[in-house]
């Protein structure tokens, strides 16, 4: 019989299961001070100038703010090493011309403002004294500098980047680094439209995750607006010596002037890419689409802004189609639609993953996306085999307790390929067609929102499973959220090409047959589930024949190489040591450049070259990279 208790009971087991402090998870976000049932953030304008010599931006941040209580005499901001020196407020309503930010003649009024304690996760709540009032809007400006060491500001000197003339300026803050060069509620329960003006060298070119104009000339002014609702996450700004070019009629490239063209070729397929991902999900309700190539020393995987996604320099054409899927996933998941809280994650990361899976199907076709999820299990098998005391058993929940932890900690494989488990469950459960209505609805229903796994759990029980009621009982589903693993009735992907390439492997390594000349035609996962499962050994003959046969595939992706390139070193085959050298000086990303540090440094003879390589290739790298690296190579 089936269990008829509403998916919310259901949750708030969960909840009590997963959570042992008194006070109630849902809802509420630990990591921001700001006092949401008093005030709301509803708008931003921001009027910033960006100092490249002292590594700082300085100007003001106009907050509109909705009051929730008549009687609250503190507005409570997120700050992290911001130097304040001013806040007003609008002293009363003024008749006459208006602006964003209120009235145009209203007359501002000196508030008094303190920083409280800091915290080493959440930084300090900037406390900001107000009478109290009945109007329903506030209006606050604050005038205020960055610190020079902001973690989410990344300055860029001109030897960082592909050109080597000018500086580079990007932001990097996922999951509450905003509150490091924006006073504001920094916590993705709050949504709000922005505006900004940004002053640069007449040199160099400002874009933003807003409304931007791809026939901006260098003014050293640049305006921006975001009419949509966004969380604070999402609000991105980026500096340098930047050219667009288009790759179609809603979508567009921003690179380094001398990556321009490369960039524009890797990604002309996201037009089309778009228009898929339409017809699967519902209208793009962003209007344009572009994408930023982040310079080489850029060390980390994209991030996904409205209007504007934030790419790693990748322009080698492998893998592109799943890069891009992935980015193109969080203008649903994520972007239109935000978890409310950093422990439930996975309402990006799991849906994002699954949307990801659905578009590379549709434009690469089933077997390549089936290889990207067999791929995406494995890392989530790593994950769930680390032993228990090594990770907190509720860390392989879906919806996690992130009290007095960094937020970030919740990115692992759990929330993304858990997350992209369950729903290929309920797709497969319901069937394909009634569960795309049904993301559609959802996306439709909670656009521009942000929501809790509660939240979503009720609207699964309602418009989807009430339809079904045999298709998964209330136990089935639960086990997603309050079971540590992977249930047991999860449908695990599989992919016939990786069993082809098993057999291939085995019969290469008994020496019964050469490398296979149809390798040259194998897409990255293919390489990278090769390589996955060889041994760490191989006879000069075999690396030889690898080599060759890499040199031919038309389809290296960095990631493919990376993993040639250990195998390099674990081998010490010769030839592949100019590679080598190539590829640390020119790949910034910390996983991959350190993994081959780490391996390089386990021998004397390959101590000595990892050392030349690196202080040649380190005034290139961001400075977390180096950071990263240098703990290593000294010690």
């Amino acid at each position: 019989m089936r269990d008829t208790k509403p998916a919310v009971f259901w949750f708030l087991v969960l909840l009590g299961a997963a959570a042992s402090a008194d006070a109630p998870i849902e809802g509420h976000d630990y990591h921001s001070f700001a006092n949401l049932d008093q005030f709301r953030v509803v708008h931003l304008d921001l009027a910033l100038d960006v100092d490249f010599k002292e590594h700082v931006l300085r100007g003001s941040a106009t907050l509109q703010i909705k009051r929730l209580d008549p009687h609250a005499t503190q507005l409570v901001l997120d700050t992290r090493d911001l130097h304040v020196s001013s806040v007003t407020q609008q002293s009363s309503d003024v008749t006459g011309a208006t602006s964003a930010i209120g009235p145009m003649d209203a007359i501002w009024v000196s508030r008094p403002f303190q920083s409280g304690r800091t915290d080493p996760i959440l930084g300090s709540p900037l406390i900001i004294e107000l009478p109290r009032s009945v109007r329903a809007m506030e209006f606050i400006k604050i005038e205020y500098e960055t610190s020079p060491a902001a973690t989410a500001l990344q300055w860029l000197s001109p030897q960082q980047t592909a050109g080597k003339k000018q500086p580079f300026l990007y932001t990097q803050f996922e999951p509450m680094g905003t509150r490091c060069w924006i006073p504001l509620q920094d916590t993705p329960q709050v949504r709000m439209t922005y505006r900004a003006v940004i002053q640069t060298p007449d040199e160099l070119l400002a874009v933003m995750s807003a409304q931007n104009d791809p026939k901006a000339r260098h003014t050293g002014e640049f305006e921006f607006a975001m009419a949509k609702p966004v969380p604070s996450y999402l609000i991105a700004l980026a500096v340098g010596d930047l050219k667009f070019k288009p790759t179609g009629i809603r979508t567009g490239v921003y690179a380094e002037s001398s990556q321009a063209k490369a960039a524009a070729l890797e990604f002309a397929g996201t037009e089309a890419l778009l228009q898929v991902s339409t017809k699967l999900l519902g209208p793009y309700r962003w209007e344009r689409y572009d994408i930023l190539v982040l310079p080489p020393s850029y060390p980390g995987r994209g991030m996904q802004y409205p209007r504007l996604s934030f790419m790693p320099t990748i322009l080698t054409r492998a893998g592109v189609v799943q890069d891009l899927a992935d980015a193109v996933a969080h203008s649903w998941s994520g972007n239109l639609v935000t978890n409310a809280t950093w422990g439930e994650v996975w309402l990006n990361e799991g849906f994002s993953s699954y949307l990801e899976s659905r578009i590379t199907e549709a434009i690469e076709g089933e077997q390549v996306s089936s290889m990207e999820a067999v791929l995406g299990l494995t890392s989530l098998h790593e994950e769930m085999t680390t032993p228990i005391g090594a990770v907190d058993a509720t860390d392989r929940l879906l919806t996690v307790d992130m009290r007095a932890r960094d937020p970030r900690a919740a990115y692992t494989a759990v929330p993304s390929e858990k997350g992209r488990l369950f729903l290929k469950y309920l797709e497969a459960k319901v069937g394909r067609d009634r569960f795309d209505e049904f993301l559609r609805a959802y996306f439709d229903k909670f656009q521009f929102q942000s929501l809790t796994t509660e939240q979503f759990l009720a609207y699964l029980e309602d418009n989807l499973l009430a339809q079904f009621p045999a298709a998964v009982n209330h136990s089935q589903l639960m086990a997603w959220f309050t079971e540590p693993g992977i249930p047991a009735d999860a449908l695990m992907p599989a992919s016939d090409a990786f069993s082809r390439v098993d057999m291939i492997r085995a019969a290469w390594l008994a020496n019964a047959t050469p490398f296979p000349l149809d390798a040259a035609h194998w897409v990255p996962p293919e390489w990278l589930y090769f390589f996955k499962l060889l041994p760490v050994h191989l006879s000069t003959l075999q690396m030889t024949q690898l080599d060759r046969g890499l040199i031919a595939s038309r389809n290296r992706s960095p990631a493919v190489e990376q993993a040639w390139l250990m195998l390099v070193v674990q081998n010490d085959y010769a030839p592949g040591f100019t590679r080598l050298s190539a590829y640390l000086k020119s790949m910034g990303r910390i996983e991959w450049a350190k993994a081959l540090y780490v391996a390089l440094l386990q021998t004397p003879a390959h101590k000595e070259f990892a050392k030349r390589v690196y202080s040649e290739a380190r005034p290139g790298y961001h400075s977390n990279t180096v950071t990263a690296i240098d703990a290593i190579i000294n010690d």
